[in-house]
């Protein structure tokens, strides 16, 4: 059994001086594609289950999902509830068995949010699972607009939680669908100086892929969050199968036919972490 927490592979990460790859699953052939691509890589890989998921799919059988793939996989994988927004939440994954729970109290009061999340991260250590908190807002393209992790917030937040991550907002977007995102890597020193914990970067989709690598082997980010082209892969395999098989209706053969796709592309995304 190859089950990991976050603090199982990120705290090898940060001394070895690369990055582990966040895949967000959206269902079983992405989830299953992703492990794969791990095993061809020889990395460790985080299985992400984020609120979109969660709306079609319920927590235990995530929970289930991925723990099954960890049990045969020979690389480490971790089983990830991205984006809890409620102790209850998080709470109830610990229970259906992931082994990793990130708690969004990012748009709370600076007191709030490090009050919740050191709850939490008392509750996630208590049962062996690392806690994900997050200072700063990190905003979405077309959507809310990001807010800087300011440093002094980063180590207080550090040192009232008891984290083993901490998702920080340096010019990073969710759901960018081209890589322009602008890194200010000034202020990331600033956070870096103030803590010791392994860093996370969400919306890595928008990062240029040469800035991804840079951060990941010149940084204490060891954490990528990578969703959006991942799923850019899957519509656009999706559609050139439909195209090619006109006359297939079975669902089954369908999806099972774009994971070799999906698993050159997350091989990809995974190699640029790695030395």
């Amino acid at each position: 059994m190859t089950l990991a927490t976050l603090k199982d592979v990120l705290e090898p990460a940060m001394l070895g001086g690369h990055a582990v790859a966040g895949l967000v699953v959206l269902g079983w052939e992405d989830a299953r594609a992703y492990v794969s691509a791990a095993e061809a890589e020889g990395a460790p890989v985080i299985l992400q289950a984020g609120p979109g998921c969660r709306t079609h799919t319920p927590l235990p059988v995530l929970a289930a999902m991925f723990r099954h793939l960890a049990e045969a996989a020979t690389v480490p994988v971790v089983a990830h509830l991205d984006h809890g927004h409620s102790a209850e939440e998080c709470t109830e994954a610990i229970r259906c068995g992931f082994s990793s729970v990130m708690f969004d109290g990012s748009r709370l009061p600076l007191d709030e949010n490090i009050a919740e999340t050191a709850k939490i991260a008392r509750i996630a250590h208590q049962s062996g699972v690392s806690v994900e908190g997050e200072i700063g807002f990190v905003g979405y393209s077309e959507g809310a607009l990001s807010c800087g992790t300011d440093p002094e917030e980063a180590r207080l937040f550090v040192d009232g939680t008891g984290i083993d991550a901490m998702a920080i907002s340096i010019g990073n977007v969710h759901l960018q669908q081209e890589q322009t995102a602008d890194i200010d890597f000034g202020l990331l020193r600033r956070i870096e100086n103030v803590s010791d914990v392994p860093l996370v970067m969400h919306g890595s989709s928008g990062i240029p892929r040469d800035q991804r690598r840079k951060l990941a082997l010149d940084s204490k980010v060891c954490k990528f969050n990578v969703g959006t082209e991942l799923r850019q892969v899957f519509g656009t395999s999706l559609r050139a199968e439909l195209a090619r098989n006109t006359d297939e209706f079975d669902r089954v053969k369908l999806l099972a036919a774009l994971e070799p796709s999906l698993r050159d592309a997350a091989r990809t995304v995974i190699r640029t972490f790695r030395r």
